[in-house]
């Protein structure tokens, strides 16, 4: 227990939002993970900035985590502090075409709130298990539609502390990346401009993607979604299917036979099992077709 970092957290943050040795498992989608040290809970930005600024002061390690949709924390855990932005820092709110959106709202529950004002452009994140800000670092995307197609632009935390309004042009969105990703900023919020349209038309192809995922996708096993990006010019999930990997098993975890481009936890997988998997999914297609897959999925912590 590091009772100084504790009690300066408790002068920032109430206390039934200070977590030791917090099993990061209950925070990942992939429902693996050992214990973080220490795991705050953020609703303010007050609270985020001078965290920050005394984790940085003192040398203590932390990461900043969403809804954990796209990360594998080590089963050894992580030595540091875990910032999560959640549910007190997920305020939505709308003004005519435009939704204001703080980092820690869900997806699913912006473009609830999109569809429910008659707001059309963001139904292809109905589906998207992920946080806003999440979202805005990896420019999330589905069925041809991305994030930058509907942001006009992005709060952020700079690295000294200081709150800057990046445009969609310098936010430098590419295929599941943005400016942040190389760049020591955090997402505060984001401004979206959407489309006037019709209630039961957004809703009806909110559905449609819902029914299109559900058939296709194992959602009944804990995941991170795609577990790598797509090579230019292929598909992930086609290349490890060709490479004979379909159900492909290492412990607990398996190369999903519904879709390949998954790796899914079948109820007792260890990171370990999940990153060895990767790795060996990741050799073998090199080894057959001289593509080199790249993860989406975020490694953290000690293996």
């Amino acid at each position: 227990m590091d009772t100084a970092l504790i009690e300066f957290l408790q002068t920032k943050v109430p206390s039934e939002y200070i977590f030791s040795d917090e099993p990061m498992e209950k925070h990942t989608t992939f429902r693996v993970g050992g214990s973080a040290d220490c795991f705050v809970e953020i609703g303010t930005v007050e609270e985020l900035s001078s965290i920050i600024r005394y984790l940085k002061q003192t040398e203590r390690n932390y990461i900043v985590l969403g809804n954990g949709s796209n990360v594998l924390v080590g089963d050894k855990g992580f030595r540091g502090v875990v910032l999560h932005m959640g549910k007190r820092f997920s305020d939505i709110v709308v003004d005519g075409t435009r939704i204001k959106a703080q980092a820690g709202a869900m997806l699913t529950v912006v473009s609830k709130t999109a569809a429910k004002h008659s707001l059309t452009g963001l139904e292809f994140a109905a589906g998207i298990p992920g946080t806003i800000g999440g979202a805005i670092v990896m420019n999330a995307g589905a069925y041809d539609g991305e994030m930058k197609q509907v942001v006009q632009s992005v709060t952020v935390l700079s690295d000294s502390g200081e709150v800057m309004v990046l445009s969609n042009e310098t936010m430098n969105f590419g295929y599941r990346t943005s400016v942040i990703k190389n760049r020591p900023f955090i997402v505060l919020e984001t401004e979206l401009v959407l489309q006037e349209g019709n209630v039961s038309e957004i809703e009806a192809k909110m559905a449609d993607f819902n029914e299109k995922r559900r058939s296709k996708q194992p959602l009944e096993f804990p995941s991170a979604g795609s577990t790598f990006k797509r090579p230019e010019g292929y598909f992930a999930g086609k290349l490890i299917m060709d490479a004979g990997l379909r159900g492909f098993r290492i412990g607990g975890a398996q190369v999903s036979e519904k879709h390949c481009g998954f790796i899914i936890n079948k109820g007792n997988a260890t990171a370990a099992d999940v990153s060895e998997l990767m790795d060996e999914v990741t050799e073998k297609v090199k080894e057959r077709f001289f593509v080199t897959l790249e993860p989406e999925v975020i490694r953290i912590g000690e293996f």
